[in-house]
């Protein structure tokens, strides 16, 4: 109950009005079947088989059918029978091996006249139901993990793993949110309590499962969290109120439905709320499948019927003909075949059921087989699967997985991370010692691991003199493996050391509470869920600050924590350093200091951030001011921290859009000299064919500086005159330069924009302009008709553009999600990322600027720059946002030739390469830009060596590597705040100043 009440103040109270919102969730056409509303190709499949199949044969193509992967005769010959007889549309295997599994699927497939879906109920993976085949986490240790796109990269390697067995189909994610502690069913299946977290966590393991080509299927609506009944055994009820099933049991589902997910399932349960009959389960209701979900809720994927075996459904008769009518599209079968398909056809005949009605859900059916790649009969090739399942890329995966859920639940001494200078702590071990080996062999590399085990009801006297060893330590580390711990609670009712103890558990979470009294007075307290080896040795890191942690609790542990509950340590790779030590005179890069406030004063940026890096060590961090402009002195303004991300501009270019592209030259997918026409269609029959992508990085190829994209939002009947003029008048009264003011009241084009986003409106300009997805095609087709020029050196924010068009063609993937995979997610970059409201809270983020024009609003989270912006702000030229700090790791990491804290992320023959090159005609390198030659103006301080390689942004912003003196200098700011004419930025010279007061500090 208590559990119940913390989740209705959530509800309520934070988010009080959401119960009302929910009412309006946009249509969405799931995207696996949106690019194929209009395909010729696709309509035709499925007319010709539509033209062979009769009344009985389309009927079957609405059943899933349960069956043993078992070799004997009998289960051939029902297999046979289901496939040839009743031409069922696919197939559920039950569980057992792949052995088994794949030859009798390769039979299926060669029998079946029309390709078989088949499905799997994989929520953990393949081993939920195949024995020998990967172990993923259970979805409430997922729930624990903050970056959200690690559950996408484990959809995305679950949809390989389901593709290699010639699945098309996965019964998952669970969307229930597990708020009954006595739900005997669903528990560690749910994400958690909070259905906002539980409602990502199902969007983005979805996504990935979508994106890798195998159908989600959420379940089990309209939600089986709160109900201390499994639904196999008995009918399930739901006593709840409409709005509270709105606030909870239903946002996870609502959750994917807007997203675009393509398959729900309608759990047996009983919910008067919803459907008034009394005892009639939600899968056999029209109002709650066809009125609720379908209709109110505007899904329009597969429905798909839980299984209709379960207790409760299956004393209901004729159960699939009610499910049809119900509304839903596929039904898991019993075993009464022949019956079920009777009852359906003799329904038809008589008019209770129609025959157009079965022919719709045909085709849809059908239309999904089709995105789903059946369009032919799949083989699955059983020589070599196993290794094809088990490869080293899954490990990494599971290892991945398991280790972001690492939880540090508490820290009340902030005894963590360990001091180091302690060179001996006590462990106890509660469990079997050996297998806590890995943990203790990863401690010694900080430490003297001292080991002590504790006995099962241990006699008070030895307990004492245990107690008594254990307090000669200046640091106790309690080891928990072991889950039957009724036998240890009494040593530790009475375990309260005069020195900090931590407690380290390596078993579920639910398991912690029966410590008892011990670990309420920890110190600090881990939960790492399992006792996994890599699980073990990253506790041990994260103990001494090697690793950091951040996971927050999924499901509350009895009254000891609260859901949400989680303390973050950040990792210390880069610890302090004194730079007298490391070639650098402290007393005059102090002199940072003073340079920084004068900006602050002299009004050229309300604050900044500063990182200066040496031979890879951190001399220098410092954050200045505060996030908007403070000349009252209001104690209540906002500081700038260290962690605060800016908006980076146009350093976007190097820290993202080139990060990209040097992958790509380096798997060998890019090549300079290759033209970008090749993989741009567009621009083929343009003038523009023969553009190179050394041209577009060198800024040599002729194209514009900019284009003013957002012009061709702007309905142009919808003002007087012109939008812009050189002085202010009464139409014109947005200033948005120096000399340049605009006409704010415009209009956008009709249909071009909404106020919220939709499966149409995908591309978020600001907090409440959404632009239509067909916008990207007319701004493509912009820069495919802009006049290219001479090819001299023109800076041009568009071939940065187009260079993000050729890496998202060559990856298939969004640029913003291949460098999350490739660099920012292994690199540790947790405040790094376009969009960054997707992942930080809004006052982490500084406001860049106020636009009166355009967004009419203050930008904060929301790019800057104009031709981002208008791109739904993932773009090349612009649009990332990062801090200080982690902008520096991104340098350190080229600076080191591709490599960071041991792991390498490019090859050193790429890293010269891009790094080295210059441009012949200008100063500038492969995407880089660099010091001004000898008489000329540039970016970089007078002592800067030739050598160095970096970028400026708009916003006030700089990196720039020194690879002859080993040194990263980085200088974020918000310049342009409130006003982008803002100059005094460049008057001062600041960060070129900067960077000369630390060449001055370079010992000699």
């Amino acid at each position: 109950m208590k559990r119940l009440f913390s989740y209705l103040l959530i509800v309520f109270v934070c988010f009080g009005c959401f119960a009302v919102k929910a009412q309006t969730v946009p249509s969405t056409t799931p995207l696996l079947v949106r690019s194929l509303q209009n395909d010729a190709h696709c309509r035709q499949w499925v007319d010709s088989i539509m033209r062979r199949l009769t009344l009985k044969e389309r009927i079957g193509q609405l059943f899933i059918y349960t069956i043993a992967p078992q070799q004997d005769k009998a289960n051939r010959e029902l297999l046979r029978k289901v496939v040839k007889d009743y031409k069922v549309g696919g197939l559920l295997f039950s569980g057992g091996l792949i052995q088994n599994q794949v030859p009798l699927t390769n039979e299926a497939q060669d029998m079946a006249e029309v390709p078989l879906m088949i499905t799997f109920d994989g929520e953990w993976g393949l081993s939920m139901r195949l024995r020998g085949t990967p172990v993923f986490p259970k979805n409430r240790v997922l729930g624990c993990i903050q970056n959200d796109y690690l559950l996408y990269e484990y959809g995305r390697e679950m949809a390989r793993q389901c593709r290699e067995m010639g699945v098309q189909v996965n019964f998952a994610p669970v969307a229930d949110v597990d708020i009954n502690p006595k739900n005997p069913v669903i528990n560690t299946r749910s994400f958690g309590e909070n259905p906002y977290y539980v409602a990502d966590k199902v969007a983005a393991y979805a996504r990935g499962l979508e994106a890798g080509g195998v159908l989600s299927v959420s379940k089990h609506f309209p939600g089986h969290g709160d109900t201390d009944v499994d639904s196999h055994e008995s009918l399930p009820i739901l006593p709840f109120t409409r709005a509270r099933l709105d606030s909870i049991e239903l946002y996870p589902f609502k959750k994917a439905i807007q997203v675009g997910l393509g398959g729900i399932m309608v759990g047996h349960l009983e919910v008067p709320a919803l459907e008034k009959q009394k005892g009639l389960p939600a899968s056999l209701s029209h109002s709650v499948v066809s009125d609720l979900l379908a209709g109110e809720l505007h899904f329009q994927g597969l429905v798909f019927t839980d299984a209709l075996a379960m207790k409760g459904v299956s004393k209901n008769s004729s159960v699939c003909l009610q499910a049809l009518k119900a509304g839903n599209d596929l039904l898991l079968v019993p075993r009464r075949i022949k019956e079920e398909v009777d009852a359906i056809l003799a329904a038809v005949k008589s008019g209770e059921l129609s025959e157009s009605e079965i022919e719709r859900k045909c085709r849809k059916v059908l239309t999904y087989k089709y995105a789903l790649g059946l369009k032919q009969k799949p083989h699955v090739r059983l020589s070599g699967l196993e290794n094809r399942l088990n490869t080293e890329e899954t490990r990494e995966v599971i290892r991945r997985l398991n280790q972001a859920a690492i939880t540090v639940l508490d820290n009340k001494s902030e005894v963590l991370p360990m001091d180091p200078s302690i060179k001996e702590v006590a462990v106890l071990k509660v469990g079997d010692s050996q297998g806590i080996q890995p943990f203790i062999k990863e401690l010694s590399q900080y430490t003297r691991p001292v080991e002590f085990s504790l006995g099962q009801n241990l006699p008070e006297a030895e307990a004492n003199r245990l107690k008594e060893s254990l307090a000669k330590y200046k640091r106790i580390l309690v080891c928990v493996t072991e889950q039957r711990l009724a036998p240890y609670q009494s040593f530790f009712t009475k375990f309260a050391p005069g020195v900090p103890v931590v407690y380290l558990c390596f078993i579920p979470g639910k398991q912690v509470s029966l410590l008892g009294n011990g670990i309420s007075s920890a110190g600090a307290v881990v939960l790492a869920h399992s006792a996994d080896s890599d699980v073990q040795q990253q506790t041990a890191r994260i103990l001494y600050g090697s690793a950091g942690a951040d996971g927050r609790l999924s499901a509350s542990i009895g009254s000891l924590y609260a859901v949400g509950t989680g303390v973050t340590l950040e990792r210390q790779s880069v610890p302090h350093f004194v730079p007298d030590e490391h070639g650098l005179n402290a007393r005059l890069l102090a002199e940072i200091d003073k340079i920084a406030e004068e900006g602050i004063r002299e009004g050229a940026y309300p604050g900044c951030q500063v990182v200066v890096l040496k031979d890879g060590r951190e001399m220098y961090n410092k954050a200045f001011g505060t996030h908007v402009w403070n000349k009252t002195g209001d104690k209540k303004a906002k500081p700038v921290t260290k962690t605060d991300v800016y908006d980076i501009a146009s350093l976007t270019k190097t820290t993202a859009t080139l990060l990209a592209v040097m992958k790509l030259y380096d798997s060998g997918r890019l090549n300079l000299t290759d033209r970008v026409s090749t993989y741009l269609p567009f621009l083929q029959d343009t003038d523009k064919k023969n553009l190179t992508v050394r041209e577009l990085l060198m800024h040599e190829s002729g194209l514009p500086s900019t284009i003013l994209f957002y012009q061709e939002a702007i309905d142009k009947e919808s003002y007087p005159g012109t939008l812009f003029k050189a002085r202010a008048d009464a139409q014109h009264t947005a200033r948005i330069g120096r000399q340049t003011w605009a006409n704010p009241n415009f209009r956008f084009r009709e249909g071009l924009t909404s106020k919220t986003g939709s499966a149409e409106y995908t591309m978020q300009v600001s907090d409440n302009l959404w632009l239509n997805r067909s916008f990207k095609k007319e701004y493509l087709q912009k820069i495919a008709d802009a006049p290219l020029r001479d090819k001299r050196y023109r800076y041009s924010c568009v071939g940065f553009i187009l260079l993000q068009q050729v890496v998202e063609a060559r990856t298939g993937m969004p640029m913003d999600q291949f460098l999350a995979k490739e660099f920012y997610t292994p690199m540790g970059l947790k405040r790094t990322g376009y969009l960054p409201l997707r992942f930080l809270k809004k006052d982490e983020i500084v406001p860049s600027s106020v636009d009166p024009f355009l967004r009419k609003t203050t930008l904060q989270g929301f790019v800057h720059d104009e031709s981002a912006a208008f791109l739904g702000g993932i773009s090349g030229n612009a649009g990332l946002f990062s801090s200080a700090e982690e902008v520096a790791k991104v340098y350190q990491m080229l600076l080191n030739g591709g490599e960071l804290d041991g792991k390498r992320y490019l090859s050193k023959e790429t890293c010269r390469i891009f790094t080295t090159t210059v441009s012949k005609i200008s100063r500038r390198g492969l995407g880089f830009d660099k010091p001004a030659r000898t008489g000329q103006g540039g970016p970089c301080s007078e002592s800067a060596p030739a050598s160095v390689y970096g970028h400026t942004g708009f916003t006030g912003t700089c990196a720039w590597v020194d690879p002859d003196n080993g040194l990263v200098y980085v200088f974020l700011s918000n310049r342009i705040y409130p006003n982008a004419w803002n100059n005094k930025l460049m008057q001062l010279d600041i960060r070129t100043r900067i960077q000369e007061a630390i060449y001055k500090a370079v010992k000699k």
